[in-house]
Formats: C-alpha cells, sequence, structure tokens
C-alpha cells in the first residue's frame, strides 16, 4: 500500500470493503464460520476437534475452499497478465453473483444449502490475488492482521522519531473492512441471506473501477 497512487489505494481499500461486506454475511449466515477470515476458521477448527470433532469438517472445507480459491485465482491472475485486476475481480464477481443466485435456489430446495457458501469463500480467497507483486499477494484484502501490524509499527517509528511508512493508509484499509462489515450486518439484518446481491453490485462497481484503472495504465495516462 505504501508504493500505491491514491486510485489503486481506493480499490484496495473498496476491495477490504467488500470481503468485510461478505464476511459479515457468511458470518451471521454459517453459524458463526467466516468466508474470508481464515485465522479464525482455524481457531474453529482447533476448538471444534478437542470439543466437537463432528463439527471440525465445516472449518476445514472452508479453509480448503478458501485455498482452492486462491490457487485458482493465482491462476487467473497470471494468464491474465496486465490485464490481472479485472480478470481476477471478474471471477470474484462471478462466483458472488452465482452465490446470490443459488441461495434463492436453495431456500426453494432446488440447490443445496452448502453451495452458496463455497462459492462465497471461494470468492474471497480469490480476491487476494487482485494486487500482486513478483508473483506474490502485496495487500492482503480478506485479513488485517498485516495492516495492523504496519500501523503499530508507524507509531512506535513515529514516537522514536525515525522514518516511518504510511500508517494512515493501514489504517484506512482496516477501516475499509471493519465498515464493510457493518454494513454487511446491517444489509442482513434486513434482506437476510438476499445482502448478497448488493455484495454482487459491489464487486461489479469494483470490477469497473478496476477495468478503467488498467485502461488508464495500458495507455499511458496510469501506472
Amino acid at each position: 500500500m505504501d508504493g500505491f497512487d491514491r486510485r489503486r489505494r481506493l480499490l484496495a481499500i473498496g476491495l477490504a470493503g467488500l470481503a468485510g461486506f461478505v464476511d459479515a454475511v457468511g458470518f451471521l449466515s454459517a453459524d458463526g464460520y467466516f468466508v474470508s477470515f481464515m485465522s479464525g476458521n482455524t481457531t474453529r477448527l482447533g476448538v471444534d476437534l478437542a470439543t466437537r470433532p463432528d463439527r471440525a469438517v465445516v472449518p476445514a472445507l472452508l479453509i480448503t475452499g478458501f485455498v482452492a480459491g486462491v490457487a485458482g485465482g493465482a491462476i487467473i491472475a497470471a494468464r491474465a497478465g496486465p490485464r490481472r485486476k479485472r480478470a481476477v475481480l471478474g471471477l470474484v464477481t462471478l462466483l458472488l453473483v452465482a452465490a446470490a443466485g443459488l441461495r434463492e435456489a436453495a431456500l426453494e430446495g432446488a440447490a443445496p444449502g452448502f453451495v452458496p457458501l463455497a462459492l462465497l469463500v471461494t470468492a474471497m480467497g480469490a480476491l487476494n490475488n487482485t494486487f500482486l507483486r513478483d508473483g506474490t499477494v502485496s495487500v492482503g484484502l480478506t485479513y488485517m492482521t498485516g495492516a495492523l501490524v504496519k500501523l503499530g509499527q508507524a507509531i512506535a517509528a513515529s514516537l522514536l522519531g525515525q522514518p516511518r511508512g504510511d500508517g494512515a493508509v493501514h489504517a484506512a484499509l482496516w477501516g475499509g473492512l471493519a465498515s464493510g462489515a457493518v454494513l454487511g450486518a446491517l444489509a442482513f439484518a434486513h434482506l437476510a441471506g438476499a445482502a448478497l446481491w448488493l455484495a454482487s453490485g459491489w464487486a461489479m462497481l469494483m470490477l469497473a473501477l478496476a477495468w478503467r484503472l488498467e485502461k488508464g495504465a495500458a495507455t499511458g495516462f496510469g501506472t
């Protein structure tokens, strides 16, 4: 984030907000499991293994789906080259739209109830391939531990009078995810699982922003 221009920072914050929104909806509809926060699911896996082994399969499958989403998104990003942001976000958008539609089908008994959740966790895994540097993730969009660590380090450096990174940027990234989670919880309270259609629209907006950003870079008006 420190080396990003304003547009890339705004895109990253917007995508973190999307991740928070989807995670809140997933959390409230999946009995306290997460669709983007795998540290939390890993803790749930450990607790379930120790206390209720029969339930451990749920976090295990969520973690597996997330890793599969990361892998799939990485392959698409590698093949898309300079168009990787729109390619990855196109995949994320399709998965969210499918999850929203299949959630409606599941309510009518026309699709298994676990399928929308599987699509959500796969989408969140893929999302982390939006910002890459040398083939590795440069900005984690669905987890904020790294951003908070960098914020704390920036605060310490400031207190010590040392050169520091832009802590405000990392705080904004965390704030994006937190704000998205609040909006997701409010949307779920009023719309239940239909809130996924709002997430789909949000993803479409992010896809449009990424397309404009990459188009500008290709024509020499972006970096």
